[in-house]
Protein backbone atom coordinates (compact mmCIF):
# COMPACT_ATOMS: atom_id res chain seq x y z
CA UNK A 1 0.00 0.00 0.00
CA UNK A 2 1.38 3.87 -1.08
CA UNK A 3 2.79 5.78 2.08
CA UNK A 4 0.25 8.27 2.76
CA UNK A 5 2.15 11.48 1.30
CA UNK A 6 0.55 14.02 4.34
CA UNK A 7 -0.09 13.74 8.12
CA UNK A 8 -3.65 14.80 9.37
CA UNK A 9 -4.94 18.17 9.61
CA UNK A 10 -7.85 20.56 9.74
CA UNK A 11 -9.74 20.87 6.06
CA UNK A 12 -10.76 24.37 6.18
CA UNK A 13 -9.68 27.01 3.30
CA UNK A 14 -6.46 28.36 3.55
CA UNK A 15 -7.74 32.22 4.09
CA UNK A 16 -8.97 30.41 7.31
CA UNK A 17 -6.23 28.67 8.62
CA UNK A 18 -4.27 31.63 7.73
CA UNK A 19 -6.95 33.98 9.75
CA UNK A 20 -6.72 31.30 12.95
CA UNK A 21 -3.52 32.21 12.62
CA UNK A 22 -3.65 35.56 12.91
CA UNK A 23 -5.72 35.59 15.71
CA UNK A 24 -4.04 33.27 18.12
CA UNK A 25 -0.26 32.50 16.32
CA UNK A 26 0.77 30.30 19.18
CA UNK A 27 -2.89 28.94 20.60
CA UNK A 28 -4.11 27.78 17.17
CA UNK A 29 -0.54 25.45 16.75
CA UNK A 30 -0.99 24.31 20.32
CA UNK A 31 -4.74 23.20 19.48
CA UNK A 32 -3.51 21.09 15.95
CA UNK A 33 -1.11 19.70 18.08
CA UNK A 34 -3.53 18.30 20.90
CA UNK A 35 -5.24 17.31 18.15
CA UNK A 36 -3.42 15.42 15.14
CA UNK A 37 -0.40 14.81 17.65
CA UNK A 38 3.38 15.07 16.84
CA UNK A 39 2.94 15.37 13.00
CA UNK A 40 0.56 16.96 11.32
CA UNK A 41 -0.36 19.49 8.61
CA UNK A 42 -2.25 23.11 7.74
CA UNK A 43 -2.80 24.50 4.11
CA UNK A 44 -2.31 28.21 3.52
CA UNK A 45 -2.58 30.66 0.42
CA UNK A 46 0.80 30.86 -1.18
CA UNK A 47 2.74 28.57 0.82
CA UNK A 48 0.23 25.44 0.09
CA UNK A 49 -0.45 22.29 2.07
CA UNK A 50 2.71 22.38 5.43
CA UNK A 51 4.00 19.82 7.70
CA UNK A 52 4.74 20.10 11.24
CA UNK A 53 6.92 18.31 13.59
CA UNK A 54 5.59 19.34 17.64
CA UNK A 55 8.36 16.58 19.53
CA UNK A 56 11.98 16.59 20.38
CA UNK A 57 12.81 13.14 18.59
CA UNK A 58 11.23 14.66 14.90
CA UNK A 59 13.05 18.03 15.77
CA UNK A 60 16.30 16.92 15.78
CA UNK A 61 15.63 14.67 13.18
CA UNK A 62 14.81 17.17 10.91
CA UNK A 63 17.45 19.63 12.16
CA UNK A 64 20.26 17.09 11.23
CA UNK A 65 18.45 16.24 7.79
CA UNK A 66 20.22 16.30 4.55
CA UNK A 67 20.87 20.02 3.69
CA UNK A 68 20.89 19.37 -0.19
CA UNK A 69 17.28 18.04 0.77
CA UNK A 70 15.97 20.13 3.52
CA UNK A 71 16.52 23.70 2.44
CA UNK A 72 16.25 26.14 5.35
CA UNK A 73 17.82 29.19 2.96
CA UNK A 74 15.14 28.66 -0.03
CA UNK A 75 12.61 28.45 3.00
CA UNK A 76 13.29 31.52 4.37
CA UNK A 77 14.00 33.29 0.43
CA UNK A 78 10.22 33.67 0.11
CA UNK A 79 9.72 35.84 2.75
CA UNK A 80 13.17 37.50 3.57
CA UNK A 81 15.11 37.21 0.99
CA UNK A 82 13.53 41.20 -0.90
CA UNK A 83 14.94 42.56 2.14
CA UNK A 84 17.91 40.41 2.86
CA UNK A 85 19.40 39.57 -0.27
CA UNK A 86 20.95 36.47 -1.59
CA UNK A 87 23.76 36.45 0.22
CA UNK A 88 22.35 37.12 3.53
CA UNK A 89 23.06 33.84 6.04
CA UNK A 90 19.58 33.46 6.35
CA UNK A 91 18.49 33.14 2.44
CA UNK A 92 21.56 30.59 1.56
CA UNK A 93 21.74 26.67 1.38
CA UNK A 94 24.38 24.09 1.53
CA UNK A 95 28.21 25.18 1.11
CA UNK A 96 27.39 28.70 0.37
CA UNK A 97 25.73 28.86 3.78
CA UNK A 98 28.67 26.99 5.52
CA UNK A 99 31.32 29.28 3.92
CA UNK A 100 29.56 32.32 4.75
CA UNK A 101 28.79 31.42 8.18
CA UNK A 102 32.50 30.81 8.68
CA UNK A 103 32.88 34.40 7.94
CA UNK A 104 30.44 35.55 10.75
CA UNK A 105 30.95 33.17 13.62
CA UNK A 106 34.61 35.14 14.95
CA UNK A 107 32.67 38.29 15.20
CA UNK A 108 29.82 36.29 17.85
CA UNK A 109 32.49 34.70 19.97
CA UNK A 110 32.04 34.89 23.43
CA UNK A 111 34.35 36.66 24.67
CA UNK A 112 34.19 39.32 21.78
CA UNK A 113 30.76 39.84 22.65
CA UNK A 114 30.86 40.55 26.22
CA UNK A 115 33.25 44.06 24.34
CA UNK A 116 29.35 44.85 23.66
CA UNK A 117 28.02 44.93 27.19
CA UNK A 118 28.91 48.51 28.07
CA UNK A 119 27.22 49.31 24.86
CA UNK A 120 23.93 47.65 26.29
CA UNK A 121 23.55 49.36 29.05
CA UNK A 122 24.33 52.93 28.04
CA UNK A 123 21.62 52.40 25.78
CA UNK A 124 19.23 51.25 28.51
CA UNK A 125 19.85 53.71 30.81
CA UNK A 126 19.61 56.82 27.77
CA UNK A 127 16.43 55.54 27.04
CA UNK A 128 15.15 54.94 30.22
CA UNK A 129 15.31 58.60 30.87
CA UNK A 130 12.27 59.07 28.21
CA UNK A 131 9.83 57.11 29.84
CA UNK A 132 6.63 58.78 31.32
CA UNK A 133 7.02 58.89 34.90
CA UNK A 134 3.42 57.29 36.42
CA UNK A 135 1.44 56.99 33.54
CA UNK A 136 1.03 53.90 30.87
CA UNK A 137 3.12 53.41 28.12
CA UNK A 138 3.89 50.68 25.81
CA UNK A 139 7.18 49.32 26.20
CA UNK A 140 8.35 48.12 23.07
CA UNK A 141 8.68 51.02 20.85
CA UNK A 142 11.42 52.05 23.79
CA UNK A 143 13.20 48.11 23.48
CA UNK A 144 13.06 48.83 19.78
CA UNK A 145 15.34 52.26 19.90
CA UNK A 146 17.87 50.41 22.57
CA UNK A 147 18.11 46.98 20.53
CA UNK A 148 18.77 49.26 17.24
CA UNK A 149 20.72 51.07 18.77
CA UNK A 150 23.09 48.75 20.42
CA UNK A 151 23.27 46.55 16.67
CA UNK A 152 23.89 49.41 14.45
CA UNK A 153 27.28 50.48 17.38
CA UNK A 154 28.06 46.97 17.52
CA UNK A 155 27.70 45.77 14.07
CA UNK A 156 28.59 49.18 12.06
CA UNK A 157 30.67 50.93 14.89
CA UNK A 158 28.42 53.90 14.32
CA UNK A 159 30.02 57.15 16.85
CA UNK A 160 28.30 60.19 16.00
CA UNK A 161 24.62 60.86 17.35
CA UNK A 162 23.83 62.17 14.06
CA UNK A 163 24.61 59.22 11.71
CA UNK A 164 22.98 56.80 14.14
CA UNK A 165 19.78 58.25 14.15
CA UNK A 166 20.16 58.73 10.13
CA UNK A 167 20.86 54.90 9.93
CA UNK A 168 17.89 54.21 12.55
CA UNK A 169 15.32 56.04 10.57
CA UNK A 170 16.26 54.46 7.87
CA UNK A 171 16.13 51.12 9.05
CA UNK A 172 12.88 51.32 10.72
CA UNK A 173 11.37 52.86 7.91
CA UNK A 174 12.10 49.90 5.71
CA UNK A 175 10.80 47.66 8.85
CA UNK A 176 7.21 49.29 8.06
CA UNK A 177 7.29 49.21 4.42
CA UNK A 178 8.00 45.45 4.59
CA UNK A 179 5.34 44.30 6.55
CA UNK A 180 2.72 43.76 3.46
CA UNK A 181 5.12 42.69 0.71
CA UNK A 182 6.85 39.78 2.73
CA UNK A 183 4.01 37.47 2.83
CA UNK A 184 1.95 38.59 -0.33
CA UNK A 185 4.31 38.04 -3.47
CA UNK A 186 1.08 38.85 -5.44
CA UNK A 187 1.76 42.48 -4.00
CA UNK A 188 5.85 42.64 -5.45
CA UNK A 189 4.47 45.10 -8.56
CA UNK A 190 5.17 48.29 -8.88
CA UNK A 191 1.55 49.98 -9.38
CA UNK A 192 2.71 53.78 -9.31
CA UNK A 193 4.54 55.21 -6.15
CA UNK A 194 1.65 54.68 -3.90
CA UNK A 195 1.89 51.12 -3.98
CA UNK A 196 3.00 49.07 -1.30
CA UNK A 197 5.95 47.73 -3.58
CA UNK A 198 7.04 50.95 -4.87
CA UNK A 199 7.20 52.20 -1.36
CA UNK A 200 9.38 49.46 -0.18
CA UNK A 201 11.72 49.76 -2.78
CA UNK A 202 12.22 53.24 -1.98
CA UNK A 203 12.80 52.52 1.44
CA UNK A 204 14.92 49.62 0.75
CA UNK A 205 17.54 51.83 -1.87
CA UNK A 206 17.61 54.42 0.92
CA UNK A 207 18.98 51.74 2.92
CA UNK A 208 21.48 50.52 0.71
CA UNK A 209 22.96 53.78 0.38
CA UNK A 210 23.51 54.36 3.75
CA UNK A 211 24.73 50.98 3.80
CA UNK A 212 26.83 50.84 0.87
CA UNK A 213 28.33 54.44 1.61
CA UNK A 214 29.73 53.17 4.77
CA UNK A 215 31.56 49.96 3.70
CA UNK A 216 33.27 52.08 1.35
CA UNK A 217 33.97 54.82 4.02
CA UNK A 218 35.54 51.79 6.37
CA UNK A 219 37.64 50.27 3.34
CA UNK A 220 38.96 53.62 2.90
CA UNK A 221 40.23 53.64 6.85
CA UNK A 222 43.91 53.08 7.79
CA UNK A 223 41.97 51.52 11.25
CA UNK A 224 39.71 48.97 10.77
CA UNK A 225 42.17 46.71 11.97
CA UNK A 226 42.15 47.96 15.48
CA UNK A 227 38.72 48.37 15.78
CA UNK A 228 36.27 45.52 17.46
CA UNK A 229 32.89 45.98 15.48
CA UNK A 230 31.28 43.49 13.22
CA UNK A 231 31.69 45.09 9.66
CA UNK A 232 35.52 46.00 10.83
CA UNK A 233 36.34 42.43 11.08
CA UNK A 234 34.05 41.06 8.07
CA UNK A 235 36.63 43.81 6.13
CA UNK A 236 39.09 41.53 7.31
CA UNK A 237 37.79 38.17 6.93
CA UNK A 238 38.78 36.26 3.82
CA UNK A 239 36.87 33.47 2.07
CA UNK A 240 39.23 29.93 1.81
CA UNK A 241 40.34 31.32 -1.56
CA UNK A 242 42.00 34.34 0.15
CA UNK A 243 39.35 36.69 -1.47
CA UNK A 244 38.08 39.38 0.74
CA UNK A 245 33.93 39.93 1.27
CA UNK A 246 32.22 42.06 -2.22
CA UNK A 247 30.58 45.04 -1.18
CA UNK A 248 27.34 43.11 -2.16
CA UNK A 249 28.13 40.26 0.36
CA UNK A 250 28.30 42.69 3.43
CA UNK A 251 25.37 44.19 2.34
CA UNK A 252 23.47 41.65 2.89
CA UNK A 253 25.20 40.38 5.78
CA UNK A 254 25.49 43.72 7.84
CA UNK A 255 21.44 44.18 6.95
CA UNK A 256 21.06 40.81 8.29
CA UNK A 257 22.48 41.34 11.81
CA UNK A 258 20.80 44.97 12.12
CA UNK A 259 17.55 43.59 10.63
CA UNK A 260 17.21 40.11 12.48
CA UNK A 261 19.53 41.26 15.47
CA UNK A 262 17.31 44.01 16.66
CA UNK A 263 13.44 43.64 16.04
CA UNK A 264 13.87 39.87 17.68
CA UNK A 265 15.52 40.92 21.13
CA UNK A 266 13.63 43.47 21.10
CA UNK A 267 10.31 41.55 20.91
CA UNK A 268 11.76 39.13 23.25
CA UNK A 269 12.62 41.90 26.03
CA UNK A 270 9.28 43.14 25.30
CA UNK A 271 7.84 39.88 26.37
CA UNK A 272 10.08 39.46 29.19
CA UNK A 273 8.55 42.81 31.04
CA UNK A 274 4.71 41.66 29.47
CA UNK A 275 5.24 38.28 31.94
CA UNK A 276 7.06 40.23 34.94
CA UNK A 277 4.73 42.67 35.87
CA UNK A 278 2.04 40.18 35.57
CA UNK A 279 3.99 37.59 37.97
CA UNK A 280 4.96 39.77 41.00
CA UNK A 281 6.75 36.91 42.88
CA UNK A 282 8.84 36.53 39.72
CA UNK A 283 9.32 40.32 39.45
CA UNK A 284 10.40 40.79 42.68
CA UNK A 285 12.63 37.92 43.35
CA UNK A 286 14.44 39.10 39.95
CA UNK A 287 14.91 42.47 41.32
CA UNK A 288 15.90 42.26 44.54
CA UNK A 289 18.76 39.73 43.01
CA UNK A 290 19.91 42.18 40.60
CA UNK A 291 20.25 45.20 42.80
CA UNK A 292 21.91 43.08 45.58
CA UNK A 293 24.12 41.80 42.60
CA UNK A 294 23.58 38.24 43.26
CA UNK A 295 24.66 35.92 40.36
CA UNK A 296 23.15 35.69 37.01
CA UNK A 297 21.23 32.42 37.82
CA UNK A 298 17.98 33.29 38.00
CA UNK A 299 17.73 36.14 35.65
CA UNK A 300 19.09 33.72 33.06
CA UNK A 301 16.29 31.52 33.86
CA UNK A 302 14.31 33.93 33.56
CA UNK A 303 15.33 34.98 30.24
CA UNK A 304 15.05 31.12 29.09
CA UNK A 305 11.56 30.92 30.56
CA UNK A 306 10.53 34.10 28.49
CA UNK A 307 11.86 32.64 25.49
CA UNK A 308 10.32 29.26 26.38
CA UNK A 309 6.41 30.76 26.88
CA UNK A 310 6.51 33.24 24.52
CA UNK A 311 8.33 32.39 21.56
CA UNK A 312 9.36 35.34 19.28
CA UNK A 313 8.84 33.17 16.12
CA UNK A 314 5.99 30.10 16.20
CA UNK A 315 8.40 27.82 13.61
CA UNK A 316 11.38 27.20 11.63
CA UNK A 317 11.29 25.90 8.24
CA UNK A 318 12.65 23.78 5.71
CA UNK A 319 12.07 23.44 1.96
CA UNK A 320 11.80 19.89 0.77
CA UNK A 321 14.01 20.01 -2.65
CA UNK A 322 13.16 16.21 -3.40
CA UNK A 323 10.60 13.79 -1.60
CA UNK A 324 11.77 12.97 1.39
CA UNK A 325 10.38 10.60 5.04
CA UNK A 326 9.41 12.63 7.66
CA UNK A 327 7.15 11.05 10.80
CA UNK A 328 6.58 7.97 8.48
CA UNK A 329 4.88 10.01 5.47
CA UNK A 330 6.53 10.47 2.17
CA UNK A 331 5.95 14.17 1.88
CA UNK A 332 6.26 16.00 -1.84
CA UNK A 333 9.45 18.10 -3.03
CA UNK A 334 8.95 21.34 -2.77
CA UNK A 335 6.76 21.18 0.91
CA UNK A 336 7.22 23.00 3.87
CA UNK A 337 8.39 21.16 7.02
CA UNK A 338 8.47 23.35 10.19
CA UNK A 339 9.76 22.99 13.89
CA UNK A 340 6.64 23.67 15.74
CA UNK A 341 8.43 26.09 18.76
CA UNK A 342 4.97 26.74 19.60
CA UNK A 343 3.37 23.59 20.50
CA UNK A 344 6.88 21.88 21.32
CA UNK A 345 7.39 24.88 24.28
CA UNK A 346 4.32 23.77 25.62
CA UNK A 347 3.94 19.84 26.06
CA UNK A 348 3.89 19.60 29.90
CA UNK A 349 5.92 16.16 29.28
CA UNK A 350 8.55 18.90 28.86
CA UNK A 351 7.24 21.90 31.10
CA UNK A 352 4.81 20.71 33.88
CA UNK A 353 2.57 22.96 34.08
CA UNK A 354 3.19 24.72 30.57
CA UNK A 355 0.95 28.01 30.65
CA UNK A 356 2.37 28.97 34.06
CA UNK A 357 5.56 31.56 33.84
CA UNK A 358 7.90 30.00 36.20
CA UNK A 359 11.80 30.14 35.63
CA UNK A 360 12.36 28.11 38.51
CA UNK A 361 12.09 25.24 35.90
CA UNK A 362 15.47 26.39 34.66
CA UNK A 363 17.35 26.35 38.10
CA UNK A 364 15.86 22.65 38.45
CA UNK A 365 17.66 21.49 35.24
CA UNK A 366 17.51 21.62 31.62
CA UNK A 367 15.04 20.23 29.07
CA UNK A 368 15.73 17.75 26.08
CA UNK A 369 18.27 19.77 23.84
CA UNK A 370 15.31 20.18 21.26
CA UNK A 371 13.04 20.69 23.53
CA UNK A 372 13.56 24.34 23.85
CA UNK A 373 14.78 25.90 20.20
CA UNK A 374 14.13 29.84 20.49
CA UNK A 375 17.14 29.82 18.00
CA UNK A 376 16.46 26.82 16.30
CA UNK A 377 19.52 24.32 15.97
CA UNK A 378 21.80 21.92 14.12
CA UNK A 379 24.30 24.04 11.46
CA UNK A 380 21.08 26.13 11.03
CA UNK A 381 20.91 27.69 14.87
CA UNK A 382 20.90 31.39 14.96
CA UNK A 383 24.82 32.86 15.33
CA UNK A 384 23.20 35.58 17.33
CA UNK A 385 21.61 33.24 19.93
CA UNK A 386 24.32 34.08 22.82
CA UNK A 387 24.25 37.95 22.04
CA UNK A 388 20.60 38.51 22.27
CA UNK A 389 20.63 36.59 25.53
CA UNK A 390 23.40 38.71 26.87
CA UNK A 391 22.04 41.73 25.67
CA UNK A 392 18.34 40.53 27.13
CA UNK A 393 19.98 40.20 30.27
CA UNK A 394 22.13 43.07 30.26
CA UNK A 395 18.85 45.62 29.63
CA UNK A 396 16.92 43.58 32.25
CA UNK A 397 19.60 44.01 34.83
CA UNK A 398 20.19 47.79 34.30
CA UNK A 399 16.30 48.33 34.21
CA UNK A 400 15.40 46.84 37.12
CA UNK A 401 18.77 48.37 38.98
CA UNK A 402 17.22 51.95 37.90
CA UNK A 403 13.79 51.37 37.79
CA UNK A 404 10.67 50.35 39.50
CA UNK A 405 7.92 48.99 37.20
CA UNK A 406 4.54 47.77 37.14
CA UNK A 407 1.57 46.18 35.40
CA UNK A 408 -0.28 48.68 33.71
CA UNK A 409 -3.55 46.25 32.57
CA UNK A 410 -3.72 43.21 34.77
CA UNK A 411 -4.84 41.18 31.40
CA UNK A 412 -2.43 39.27 29.98
CA UNK A 413 -1.46 40.81 26.37
CA UNK A 414 -3.08 38.95 23.39
CA UNK A 415 0.20 37.77 21.60
CA UNK A 416 0.05 38.67 17.46
CA UNK A 417 2.44 38.68 14.55
CA UNK A 418 4.51 41.56 12.83
CA UNK A 419 6.03 40.55 9.97
CA UNK A 420 7.48 37.34 11.19
CA UNK A 421 7.70 37.87 14.96
CA UNK A 422 5.15 37.38 17.25
CA UNK A 423 4.66 40.41 19.28
CA UNK A 424 2.53 42.11 22.40
CA UNK A 425 -0.68 43.18 20.98
CA UNK A 426 -0.45 46.48 23.06
CA UNK A 427 3.03 46.86 22.74
CA UNK A 428 3.45 45.29 26.37
CA UNK A 429 2.27 48.19 28.16
CA UNK A 430 3.64 49.66 31.94
CA UNK A 431 3.93 51.62 34.54
CA UNK A 432 7.14 53.14 35.79
CA UNK A 433 6.53 54.03 39.63
CA UNK A 434 9.81 55.25 40.38
CA UNK A 435 13.23 56.01 38.44
CA UNK A 436 16.12 55.82 40.84
CA UNK A 437 19.07 58.06 40.48
CA UNK A 438 22.42 55.92 41.95
CA UNK A 439 21.83 58.10 45.20
CA UNK A 440 18.40 56.23 45.82
CA UNK A 441 19.76 52.93 44.58
CA UNK A 442 22.18 52.87 46.77
CA UNK A 443 20.55 53.78 49.88
CA UNK A 444 18.07 50.75 48.75
CA UNK A 445 20.70 48.43 48.67
CA UNK A 446 21.62 49.44 52.07
CA UNK A 447 18.28 49.34 53.83
CA UNK A 448 17.85 46.18 56.21
CA UNK A 449 15.75 43.05 54.73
Amino acid sequence: METERFPPGPRMPGLLQVAAVAHDPYGWMVRRWRRYGDCFSSTFPVFGRVVYVADPASVKELFGSDPEVFHAGEANSRPLGPVLGSYSLLTLDEDEHMRQRKLLLPPFHGERMRVYGGLMAEAAERDLETWPLGDPFALRPHMQAVTLRVILRAVFGLREESHIETFGQAITRLAEASGLVLWAPPLRRDLGPLSPWARFKRSRAAVDELVYAEIASRRAEPDAAERDDVLSLLLQARHEDGSPMSDRELRDELLTLVTAGHETTATALSWAFERLVRHPRVLERLTDEVRAGESDEYLDATVKETLRSRSVVSDIARKLTRDAEVCGYRIPKGTLVLAAIAALHQRPDLYPEPEAFRPERFLDGQPDHYGWIPFGGGVRRCIGASFAQFEMKVVLRTILSHATVRVAEPAPERPRIRHVTVVPARGARVVLEERLDARSRERAEAAPV
